[in-house]
């Protein structure tokens, strides 16, 4: 058995470091050394391990609000825009300043020349300029809080509007104003019914107009508490009223219509918020192929970032990501209004055998775990439904016992299961009167428990009584149209809930300072170039992560030498600063275990290099390492995120099978092994066909070794590939047989 470098693992992330300590380190991305404060508030590559939630309340409830440009002509497009404004300013009770150079009235209200004209400081100035720029100045003097710029041509229209808004964003910050847009619109401004209660989804959306499906849920009598029309984001952003909103006691979820991200690190720190509050995050995130990927880049002019990256940190950190705006809809309502589920299991009601078999199949495949209920339950149930008829889950009535005082008793008694969370009765149509019986069984049953009930109502026209009045009349009873979107809600309620019991927000054990294996890995770094294997497993050394044993040779008798001092078999390979793909260009050979196959070796592979014109440091002669799992694991430098770290299947195969998971740094050793179960060869690492589970632990202790190394060197190091990873049978550790390296 090989020595093994791996520790033992702990929980604490911070204790993966060698035991000699930490020493301050200037962040990364700064030539200048951090203030005390700034030491605190960054991770050890320079990234902010906090963000304050912006006070917004006076962006959405202002006192006082200014409408630059405000006109009551006719035909005008800001006449419009100024009755909707004046409208809103009465329902929240703002006291509204018209500003025109031209006007002394605008709707008989008195019209200010000029935004220093204001009688009083104001909350709010909306434009309805052409250019905000110069009107974002004038705000600044008169020390107005928020403002929102609805003109576009701005950074969705190319460089040179991407130009513009720069200027416009670096004047919002001069200002000390927070500015929404430009290219938004009036959605914070609409009407939001004040007659329904319990809590409320607040939107975000990037585009008005695919907001709309979950505003009108409002009609359903679903709350709606605020809408964030985020546009461009020149500077608020959909992290700042994430933020925002996970603080708001009204806020029961938020759904989100996301084109594109201004800022990765702020998203997670928006995220992590949220799921510390345990404020689900329900988003639709366009971007998933390059056609989609365009169009967001010309709607918002900002990154979409790779999409398994974004997909991967928005799983890391409990955002909850659908596709359609039907499922934002339905996804988003069921988790703002459910309680807290009592249990995991879900069980199916129906009145028909096929109807209930087919719901669990696809409940079943989506990963929803459907409890066989107990013979005792069963027997309970057959008191009610013929004994002919299965109950074990689902649970099939025949449909007869729906239309009397029988539906009340089975609702009653499934609910009444302690493995039971969740009842779902699909009704595929309806079929009065005992449907409308079933619709109010289930209705009452809601109100007298805990538990989640839903309904779906599968009828296409969707006029019936029992499902306008009775079911939507309900705030207990989850409702929903398609078996497909009640799986993915209920599949979100139930993962919401368990992420958010077991969360610990990473940022908080993320590391602030360096190791010491960050001056050895400086050292190693050669700025611009690709390190040899021989030197990029010096860099992982440097960080405890085990290699075999080896040495760099230049002649074939001290390979000869270090063959014998390697111990045989042994690999040799060439080295060099240019080499990636050294098999394919045939400069590796195993299993010599001569002196005279080691000086043949030699001459081969320095030909080959000569041929190829590749040059080398040297010839690698390396122990061999034959059993075991070959895994890859790596780190990429991504524009949203920063660095990521990358784990899956390796070896020569690694490109096709392409079998990866992805994370975001800061993450604990929960997040490594959850990445493993991502993978769909994880049974690798379990032992299939007689081979020997490998050492997962050791496996684990090398990806945090890893987003160690990934976190102190930042962007210094766009590229590490260490593949093959050789993941040895449990107990004896994992071994970097190669590894590649780029320096920025």
């Amino acid at each position: 058995m090989l020595g093994s470098t791996h520790g033992t693992l702990t929980t604490d992330f911070r204790a993966r470091v060698e035991a000699c300590g930490e020493t301050p380190r200037t962040a990364v991305h700064s030539t200048a050394a951090p203030s005390a404060e700034d030491t605190v508030a960054l991770d050890v590559s320079g990234r902010p391990l906090h963000a304050d939630a912006p006070d917004l309340d006076r962006f959405f409830r202002p006192e006082s609000v200014a409408v630059i440009g405000a006109s009551d002509a006719d035909g005008r497009p800001n006449t419009g825009i100024t009755r909707q404004l004046i409208a809103w300013a009465e329902r929240v009770g703002a006291r509204l300043h018209p500003v025109h150079p031209t006007r002394t009235t605008v709707f008989g209200l008195p019209c200010h020349t000029s935004v220093a004209g204001l009688p009083e400081q104001v909350d709010l100035a909306v434009l309805l300029v052409a250019d905000p720029l110069p009107v974002v100045e004038q705000l600044a003097e008169a020390k107005v809080k928020f403002a929102v710029a609805f003109a576009s041509g701005f950074a969705e229209t190319g460089d040179e509007g991407a130009a513009a808004q720069a200027r416009l964003g670096a004047a919002v910050q001069r200002s000390g104003l927070r500015l929404l847009g430009p290219n938004t619109n009036l959605n914070a401004f609409e009407k939001f019914r004040e007659d329904l209660d319990g809590p409320a989804i607040a939107l975000i959306t990037q585009s008005g107009h695919q907001g709309r499906p979950v505003y009108t849920l409002q009609e359903l009598g679903i709350r709606l508490s605020h809408w964030a029309p985020t546009g461009n984001e020149a500077d608020l952003e959909t992290s700042d009223f994430i933020s925002y909103f996970a603080e708001q006691p009204e806020v029961g979820a938020i759904a989100c219509y996301v084109e594109g991200l201004k800022d990765g690190r702020q998203f997670l720190l928006a995220a992590d918020r949220a799921a510390r509050n345990g404020v689900p995050v329900v988003a639709v995130k366009v971007g998933r192929t390059e056609t989609g990927a365009r169009m967001a880049a010309s709607h918002t002019g900002k990154l979409t970032g790779a999409d398994t990256v974004v997909d991967a940190a928005m799983r890391q950190f409990g955002v909850i990501r659908v596709d359609g705006l039907d499922e934002l809809q339905d996804t988003a309502a069921l988790l703002a209004r459910a309680r807290k589920p009592l249990a995991d299991g879900v069980v199916v009601y129906s009145i028909s055998g096929g109807t209930g078999a087919h719901f669990s199949d696809l409940a079943t495949e989506a990963g929803l775990t459907l409890p066989t209920l107990s013979q005792a339950k069963q027997d309970e149930l057959h008191q009610w439904i013929p004994s002919y008829l299965g109950v074990s889950n689902p649970v099939d009535n025949g449909g007869h016992p729906v239309g009397d005082w029988r539906g009340r008793k089975i609702i009653d008694a499934i609910l009444a299961d302690p493995s039971v969370g969740v009842l779902i009765c699909p009704i595929t149509g309806p079929f009065p009167p005992m449907s409308d019986k079933l619709a109010q069984d289930l209705v009452d049953a809601a109100e007298q428990t805990d538990k989640l009930i839903c309904v779906i109502w599968g009828s296409p026209v969707g006029t019936e009584e029992a499902y306008r009045t009775t079911l939507l009349g309900s705030s207990r009873v989850a409702t929903f149209r398609t078996f497909g979107n009640c799986i993915t809600a209920v599949r979100a309620y139930l993962d919401h809930h368990r992420f958010t019991a077991a969360y610990r927000s990473p940022f908080e054990d993320a590391p602030r300072t360096t190791s010491p294996s960050f001056r050895k890995a400086q050292a190693l770094m050669r700025p611009g170039q690709q390190l040899s294997e021989h030197a990029a497993k010096q860099l992982l050394r440097a960080y405890g992560i085990r290699v075999p044993r080896e040495q760099l040779v230049t002649s074939a008798a001290a390979a000869v030498r270090a063959a014998g001092l390697v111990g045989y078999p042994v690999v040799m390979k060439a080295s060099g600063p240019q080499l990636a793909h050294k098999t394919e260009l045939g400069l590796v050979k195993i299993g010599l275990t001569s002196a005279s196959q080691i000086r043949d070796a030699y001459r081969e592979l320095t030909d080959i290099a000569r041929y190829e014109n590749v040059p080398l440091d040297g010839i690698l002669v390396c122990q061999m390492v034959e059993r075991g799992v070959e895994m890859v694991v790596g780190v990429t430098q991504d524009e949203l995120f920063g660095p990521t770290v990358t784990v899956g299947l390796g070896g020569v195969l690694v490109e096709v099978l392409h079998d990866v998971a992805v994370r975001v740094p800061p993450f604990g050793e929960d997040q490594a092994r959850a990445m493993l179960g991502e993978l769909r060869g994880h049974a690798l690492l379990e032992g299939v066909r007689g081979a020997p589970p490998a050492d997962v632990d050791a496996l684990v202790e090398v990806i945090l070794r890893v987003q160690r190394m990934a976190l102190e060197l930042g962007d210094e190091l766009s590229e590490l590939d260490i593949n093959p990873l050789m993941v040895l049978p449990r107990g004896q550790g994992a071994v970097a047989l190669d590894a590649l390296a780029i320096c920025r």
